[in-house]
This record gives C-alpha cells, structure tokens and sequence, in this order.
C-alpha cells in the first residue's frame, strides 16, 4: 500500500526502531510509548485486522507473538505485567489500518495505561446470553 505508514516501515523507506523481523513480521518500538518498551509486532502482509486474516496468516503471526512479549517483559526488571492489545476498527481504536499488536508493558497503576471495563451482567438474562450463544456458534459453522 503506498500510503501505509507500516508498509513504508516494512520497505526501510521510514526508519524504525526494530526489535524483531522475520518473514512474517516486524515488532517495533511504538513512537508513542505509553509506557516504556511499548512494543508494536506488525504482520508483513498488508491486512487491515484480525477480521482479514486467513487462518495460515493467524497462525504465522500469532505464533511469534510469546516470544516477543517475554522479551518485553523481561527487558526491564521493573516490568510486572504486559498488556497484549489489539484494535480492529475505528470504534475499537484502530487507527492505523495495517493489522498490528501493542504489547505494554506494565509497571504500576500510574504508568500510564489503563482499561475500563463496565461489566453488564445484570443488562442480560439467561435467555438473552442464551440467544447471543447460538447467534455466535451459528457464525462459527
């Protein structure tokens, strides 16, 4: 894609901060750092998201990715955790449409990063969870 940022990355043609490539992806430290060693692992393969990937392409990507976020763990003995995050679509914070993870690491409720979860639960019965159920296993068939 000629106007992708990360295929430009991918090419040389926009320098980057590599640490990692190989046939199926390049991971990269993040210009924005939200925390420190925040890391992006970007398919080679020009795909918008997760919902374009075939299952030969998942399973070359996705296979890469533990080794890569024990290394961005482990860089840093102040690191307690890793967030591993992926965005796919406008509403879901994609704003690069080049299929990428963040990996963020962690080091205490302050360092930056944060997730809000507004649970639900009491919004669905049975019934209701029982019908989003089959609607979802129908989409898997």
């Amino acid at each position: 894609m000629d106007d992708c940022i990360f295929c430009k990355i991918i090419e040389g043609d926009i320098p980057s901060r590599k640490v990692y490539e190989d046939d199926d992806v390049i991971a990269i430290l993040d210009m924005s750092q939200v925390t420190k060693g925040h890391t992006l692992v970007i398919s080679k393969d020009h795909v918008r998201n997760i919902l374009d990937y075939s299952d030969e392409l998942a399973a070359r990507v996705f296979s890469k990715v533990p080794n890569i976020a024990r290394a961005v763990k482990s860089f840093d003995p102040d690191c307690k955790g890793l967030n591993v995050l992926m965005n796919n679509e406008e509403i879901a914070s994609q704003s690069v449409f080049h299929s990428h993870i963040h990996m963020l690491p962690r080091y205490d409720e302050t360092d930056g990063f944060g997730l809000k979860w507004d649970t639900h639960a009491d919004d669905y019965s049975d019934e209701d969870l029982d019908q989003i159920m089959h609607a979802i296993k129908k989409e898997l068939n």
